[in-house]
C-alpha cells in the first residue's frame, strides 16, 4: 500500500536577498543512502530519478511547498510559502535553492528565518517502504516525490537551512498512532486508486 512519506532534515544553509528583494535560502534538501530519524533510507537511484522529474516543475516555476506538512498529497495553494528554484547533487546530498514567496505563509517563514529560527526542510512523497534489518525501512521503487515543506522538527540529520528538512511527528501518523477520520479516508481512497491502476 502506498503511503504519504515524509522525510525531514534541518536546513542548514544561507539566507540572502536576490536582486528583486526576494528572500532566498540554500542548503541540503535530502540525503541519499542515509538513515533518517524515522529509520527510513532513500536509495540514491530513487532520489536521482525523482529529482530529475522534479526539475520539470522547477523550470515551470511550479515547485511549490508549504509551511508545515499537510495531511494530504496535494499542495494547497493557500498555504504555499516557497518555490524551489534549483536543485543539484553534492555527493549524497541533494542541495537546493529556495525562494520564499510573499504569501501569508511565506511571510511567516521569512520572519522566522530572519529571526534566526532553525527550521527543517521536509520532503513529501507517495510510495511504499520495504523492511530492512534493525527496524529500518527503505523507500520502494514506487516512490513519487511531491516536494519539500518547511517544518519545525526534521527527521533527516543535518537538514537545517541556515535557516530548512522531513518531520518526525509524521512518522507517528503513518504508523497509525495518531490519525483522524480524514486520514483514514484518504488511506482508503489511495488503496482503491492503487488497485484500479
Amino acid at each position: 500500500m502506498n503511503k504519504l512519506l515524509i522525510e525531514t532534515r534541518l536546513f542548514e544553509g544561507k539566507v540572502k536577498e536576490d536582486d528583486s528583494g526576494r528572500t532566498i535560502v540554500k542548503g541540503i534538501l535530502q540525503r541519499a543512502g542515509a538513515e533518517n530519524q524515522n529509520g527510513r533510507i532513500y536509495p540514491m537511484e530513487i532520489l536521482q530519478r525523482e529529482a530529475k522529474k522534479y526539475e520539470t516543475l522547477i523550470k515551470e516555476r511550479r515547485a511549490l511547498g508549504e509551511l508545515d506538512h499537510p495531511d494530504s498529497s496535494v499542495i494547497n495553494l493557500k498555504n504555499v510559502s516557497h518555490n524551489v528554484r534549483e536543485i543539484h547533487w553534492d555527493n549524497d546530498d541533494l542541495v537546493g535553492t529556495v525562494e520564499i514567496l510573499p504569501t501569508p505563509s511565506g511571510n511567516i517563514l521569512k520572519e522566522l528565518l530572519k529571526a534566526g529560527i532553525l527550521l527543517g526542510i521536509s520532503s513529501r512523497g507517495m510510495g511504499s517502504v520495504e523492511p530492512l534489518s534493525g527496524g529500518k525501512v527503505q523507500v520502494g521503487e514506487d516512490f513519487e516525490l511531491i516536494g519539500w515543506d518547511f517544518v519545525s522538527n526534521p527527521s533527516t540529520h543535518g537538514a537545517f537551512m541556515t535557516p530548512m528538512n522531513e518531520s518526525v511527528n509524521k512518522q507517528i501518523q503513518e504508523q497509525g498512532e495518531v490519525c483522524n477520520e480524514w486520514c483514514k479516508s484518504q488511506d482508503m481512497m489511495r488503496e482503491i486508486i492503487t488497485e484500479l491502476n
